[in-house]
Parts: C-alpha cells; structure tokens; sequence
C-alpha cells in the first residue's frame, strides 16, 4: 500500500512541476499590443500543494484506520482473556469446594464402616450369645426373645449403615467425576488463555508495528512535502518572469507609507514637513519591515543634520492604517530606510510580502520599479567587484515600457523570478539588500521627543561621504 501511495505522490509532484513550467501566455500576443498578464504561477502551486496535501491526508487516514482496527481487536482479545481468567478463577473456587466436599464425605464414610463393623461384631457377639442360650436350658424365653429383637435391632442398622455407605459412595464417586470435569476445563482454559494471550501479544506486535510504519511514513510524508516545497520554490526561482507580470503584482501589493516631521521654527512656532511614498514589505524570514530611501522621508543625511522635535507617521493599504513605531537606517547603505512592520499589522495590511534574492546572479536582467510613479522596465547589471554590496545598472539597456527610461534613486530593483534584489543607492548603483540590519534607529511618536536626531543625521552623511565617488 505504501508504494501505491508513495507512486500517486510522485504523480501529483510531476502535475505540479507540469503546472509550474507552463509557458508565459505574453510570448505568443501579438506584437503590436502591449499588455499586462496577471501572474497564477502562486494559484496553480497552491492548487497543486493542495491536492499534495490531500492524498497525504487520505494516505494518513487509511493507515489510521487500519490502526484502529487493529487496536480494536487488540481490545476484544483482552476482554476475552480477561473474562476467559474470571471462568478459570470460578473453575479452581468450584474445584476447592469440591475437593472439601469430597474430603469430608470421605471422613463420614470412614466412621460409617467403622459403625458398620461395630454393628457386625455386635451381631456376631447376639448370633453367639443366642447359640449360647438355646444351648442353656437356663435361660428365660423373655431373655432371648429380647435377644432376638437386639439381634435384628442391629441386622437393621447394620443394612442402613451399609444402604448410607453405599449413597456415600455413589456421591464420591460423582464428585470424583465432577472435579476431573472441572481439571479438565480447567487445563483447557488455561490452553485457551495461553492462545489468547499469544495473540494478544501478536496483535500488540503488529500495532506496534504499524505504529511504526505510520511514524515513518508520516516522517516521510513531511519530507517529501518539504521536498516538494523546495524543488517548487527553486523552480520559481529559476522560472523568469516578465517585467509586466512583476510590476502588476508588485502594483496590488504595495503600501502607501506616510510620514511627517516636525521641527523648531523661528519665533518658537515648529515647522513640519511631510512626505508619501509606495513601498513593498519583505522579510529576512526573521523579520518583516518596509524599506525606501532616505529622500522619500522628512529626513535629510547632511552636515550638519536637523533636529526634529517629532516624528510620525502610518503605513496604510485600503481601510486598514497602521501607525509606524521606529525607522531604521540600513548597516550596508544609511541611504535605504528600513521600517519594522509587527506580525499583527503585516496580516492587517493583507498585502504579499516579498523575499529577498537568495542568489541575486541567476539572472542577467533585472527589473526597476519606482516608488514615486508608475514606471519600469528591464535592465541587464553587472557585478562591480570593487563594491560587492552593490550592484551597477546598465543604462545602455534600459528598457521601459514606452522605451527607455531613466531610474532614480529610491527605485526599486528585483530579479526575473520576482524577488527583492535592494534599492537604488544613487542612479547607478543598487544596494543589495539581505537582512534587517540597521546602522541607527529613530522612534517615531511622543515617544520620540527630544532625540539627538542632528547628531545622527550629520554622522550618517560622514558614513555616505566615505563612500567611493561612484557610489556617493
């Protein structure tokens, strides 16, 4: 049965690998219409982990089913071997009381051979008496009519005791009988108790054993399952994308952050200063933040820096509207703002929440998104090994939607298969992005009153200067 399973397993997995080398619809359009195709690649790999999912459960369900019947007359067997104990325990107390029985009629019969043998010997004693007087012209015809009537006293008793010994003999007997009956089911029980606990303890073996089986296929289930999960994964990842389907998923999963400064003014009256920006949330698998660039919030990287008297500020996505707690600024570029996002307002928001690239060179080509419009396109880049956290585009390919198109720093940048590359440090130079990583962090709020807001902007533009001209 295992290997039947295990066969619909590998066919569901082969369907599924089917479904997700599906060729892009876009490639045979005509040329002449630009379009933009909704990616199902996630749909038809839910669909397929779903019908996964469902035979192993069927599997699991037929292997429990067994096991419970298993465990079932695993369960009658003990009942039997428990009522079959209690008839044997019945059997020894019958056989006890028998054995008793018997041991008493045994006495009784001694002492009635011991009166029937007083009775003979008295009546021999009469018979001799009796020849005696008929012998004696001496005695009295009263004496041995007296005589007579003793002698046949004692024949009578003496047929009695010999009719009494004869019933006790008869009912020994039976009892004789009866316990060999009793010794004999007795040694059958004991037979057929023996049998039921063999097979009990066959029974008990072979749940065992199909405990076991269940365990491992439950093990192997799981693997293959995780198996699945990553072959599915590693073949989206090796699966391009085209920037049309990139940039329409990316459009439907973005988030409207919101952010507002505030900061001394003359004559004590505080000036603020606001800013919006559509950004993405991504997750190192640890934690799950918002990112963007500095420009796209109040603050400013410059000597000497502002002091901000407040900061606030929300992310938003449809009716749900979150406030923002802390802002990071990036350990590998202080140019890309990193926004902590709690598990609880990720859900709220309902939006995808991307990955970044495991292997950022699968790919030649990259897409660009902006932030603060709705353009893109497709690049080709090119590995800087002077500057291996950065990644430089190469211009000569750009190629937007209507044609070329220049991106911008604060520009978005992600694989073929989707994924997060990083953000476009200046407008050469995309910062690889990997981890939550943050170089320094303000909080926003009334909780963020009276920070030393300058002194951190000012050595955050000390950081950026140090960097080489081209990346600056």
């Amino acid at each position: 049965m295992n290997r039947s399973i295990l066969i619909v397993i590998c066919d569901f997995l082969l369907v599924s690998l089917l479904a997700f080398s599906t060729v892009d619809i876009n490639k045979v359009a005509q040329p002449g219409a630009p379009q933009l195709a909704i990616s199902t690649p996630a749909a038809r790999q839910a669909a397929g982990r779903q019908d996964l999912g469902e035979v192993m459960r069927l599997a699991l369900d037929e292997e429990r089913k067994n096991r419970d019947q298993l465990l079932g007359e695993l369960t009658r067997a003990r009942e039997a071997i428990h009522e079959q104990n209690r008839q044997i325990e019945l059997a020894r107390s019958q056989l006890q009381t028998k054995e008793q029985l018997a041991a008493r009629l045994a006495e009784e019969q001694g002492n009635l051979r011991k009166q029937f043998a007083a009775a003979q010997s008295n009546m021999a004693n009469l018979s001799e008496q009796l020849r005696a007087t008929t012998v004696e012209t001496a005695i009295t015809r009263e004496q041995r009519a007296a005589m007579e009537a003793e002698a046949r006293k004692q024949s009578e008793k003496a047929a009695a005791l010999e009719r009494q010994l004869a019933q006790v003999q008869k009912t020994n007997q039976a009892i004789q009988n009866e316990r060999m009956a009793l010794q004999n089911q007795l040694q059958m029980s004991e037979a057929s108790n023996r049998s039921a606990i063999a097979q009990m303890s066959r029974l008990q073996e072979e749940v065992d054993a199909r405990r076991r089986e269940n365990i491992r296929l439950a093990e192997g289930v799981k693997a293959l399952v995780s198996n699945s999960s990553e072959l599915a994964r590693e073949i989206h990842d090796s699966r391009p994308l085209t920037p049309n389907m990139i940039f329409q998923e990316m459009s439907t999963n973005r988030v409207l952050a919101s952010f507002t400064g505030v900061k001394p003014g003359l004559f004590g009256i505080g000036s603020s200063r606001d800013k919006e920006t559509r950004i993405i949330l991504v997750t190192d698998e640890t934690n799950v933040f918002a990112l963007c660039h500095v420009q796209d919030t109040p603050l400013t990287l410059w000597s000497p820096g502002t002091q901000w008297e407040e900061l606030q500020g929300t992310l938003a996505r449809g009716s749900a509207v979150c406030p923002i707690q802390s802002l990071s600024f990036c350990m590998t570029d202080p140019r890309v703002v990193l926004i902590p996002v709690p598990a609880a307002q990720a859900r709220a928001l309902g939006c995808k929440v991307y990955h970044f690239s495991r292997d950022p060179y699968v790919f030649q080509d990259a897409v660009v998104a902006g932030t603060r419009g709705d353009y893109y396109g497709e690049c080709k880049f090119q590995i800087d090994v002077a500057a291996p956290q950065y990644l430089k585009m190469d211009h000569n390919s750009l190629k937007g939607l209507f044609g070329k198109f220049n991106p911008s720093s604060g520009d978005l940048v992600l694989s073929k298969s989707g994924e997060l590359l990083g953000v476009m440090a200046n407008n050469n130079y995309c910062a690889i992005i990997r981890r939550f990583e943050p170089a320094a962090t303000f909080r926003f709020g009334p909780a963020g009153r009276n920070q030393e807001t300058a002194r951190t902007l000012s050595a955050l533009y000390t950081v950026v200067a140090r960097l080489p001209f081209k990346l600056q």
